[in-house]
């Protein structure tokens, strides 16, 4: 399993940028996504950044790892980590909506 790590571009040249994300800063190959203006956060997979994501995008992701990281410390209760999913009724994404009917 791969997992996507939100990173803000710190500065960029061309296909390559010096990135900060939740394990320090990192250089990423930038070639999926272009030149990128310092501040943007992109998704990053085995140093290459695959996406460009928004801030509110990067944070719900990094509060998935942090809640991950806690249940693997042996944490119970990682509802904190994941507010987006809880108290809410879940729903099908759209595009598997039709078929369940």
């Amino acid at each position: 399993m791969c997992v996507g790590i939100p990173m803000q571009v710190i500065e960029c040249h061309g296909f390559v940028a010096l990135c900060r994300g939740r394990h320090g800063v990192r250089r990423l190959d930038m070639a999926l996504v272009g030149e990128q203006s310092p501040g943007t956060w992109v998704l990053s997979f085995i140093d290459a950044a695959r996406e460009v994501i928004n801030a509110e995008t990067a944070a719900r992701i990094d509060a998935a790892l942090d809640g991950l990281e806690a249940a693997m410390a042996g944490e119970t209760d990682i509802s904190a980590y994941f507010t987006d999913l809880f108290d809410r009724t879940p729903e099908l994404p759209p595009h598997l909506r039709g078929s369940a009917q």
